[in-house]
């Protein structure tokens, strides 16, 4: 029995369902009525014989159909979308285009550092880089709109995501602050904490939980004086002696430039860890490539 021709179109609102996990959001991505979006699932699901998705909840997932079409729709769409960005790039472009998201939490000059091996690549890149929320750069990296997400905790499964982390290493983490701060806190570290001013990441940060954690254990009391949603905004309150605060110990040399902040002391097993978060088990694109295989220590 000869197959019936796919229809790509069906199969776009049927791709945007089931990552959006909702008829309505889809349609307000796509800007069409619910109802167009519903005939055509229908008529790709009559077309194929199969039902590709069901109710969960308050969401529409795939089902086993649904998770297979979803895979080859990621494939087709992603090549597409591949197609159009080289085109539109011209015949004489012959460099490499790399979308990444970062999310807000990772510290800018982190941030710098992950990208860093992607500037020494012999093929010239022309980086695009989009910061926001860790779950607003997953679904945009769900749709192909990212080729990576940076980030310093690891996506979780999600029934309509399939996206791969990919560790980039762990990092030690030490405390930092002005010259002034240091000459009294120093002596006697970690002991001298108690009732040290110190400026944490928000609760929502990973690292702030492993922080939190080690003062606990350690029996540390601090003087919490700032919390801060944004590492640079941090660091610069930092930088007026308002607070010590923590940062990767590979950053020292930039801390020192850029806030004049100096090491305070140490924290044992507290670490950062850092992820590229992709569409692909097998990363194929040489500068997200670089990225995950750059070397842990950074120099």
């Amino acid at each position: 029995m000869k197959p019936t021709a796919l229809n790509y179109r069906h199969l776009h609102y049927f791709w945007v369902v089931a990552h959006e996990g909702s008829v309505t959001r889809a349609a307000e991505r796509l800007g069409v009525a619910v109802q167009t979006i519903s005939a055509q699932l229908a008529l790709l699901e009559q077309s194929l014989g199969k039902t590709l998705l069901a109710p969960q909840g308050r969401r529409l997932v795939p089902t086993e159909a649904g998770r297979l079409a979803l895979g080859y729709a990621d494939q087709i769409f992603l090549l597409g979308e591949q197609m159009a960005a080289t085109l539109a790039r011209g015949e004489t472009d012959r460099g490499l285009r790399l979308v990444v998201g970062i999310a807000d939490a990772l510290p800018k000059l982190t941030a710098y550092r992950l990208l860093e091996p992607v500037l020494t690549l012999p093929e010239r890149v022309r980086l695009v880089c989009h910061e926001g929320s860790f779950d607003a750069l997953l679904a945009d990296l769900a749709l192909h709109k990212l080729d990576v997400v940076l980030t310093d905790r690891p996506a979780g499964a999600h029934a309509s995501l399939r996206v791969f982390n990919h560790p980039l290493g762990d990092y030690g983490i030490a405390l930092f602050g002005t010259q002034a701060l240091a000459a009294r806190y120093r002596p006697d570290f970690p002991a001298s904490l108690n009732g040290a001013p110190l400026l944490l990441p928000t609760r929502s940060n990973a690292l702030r939980g492993r922080i939190d954690q080690w003062l606990a254990a350690n029996q540390i009391r601090p003087d919490v004086v700032g919390e801060f949603a944004d590492s640079a905004l941090l660091k610069t309150f930092g930088r007026s002696g308002l607070g010590l605060f923590p940062a990767p110990t590979v950053l020292e040399a930039e801390i020192a430039a850029q806030f004049d902040a100096v090491r305070i002391g140490e924290l044992p097993e507290v670490t950062e860890q850092y992820y590229a978060i992709s569409n692909e088990r097998r990363i194929r694109h040489p500068a997200v490539e670089a990225i995950r295989t750059a070397p842990v220590n950074w120099k």
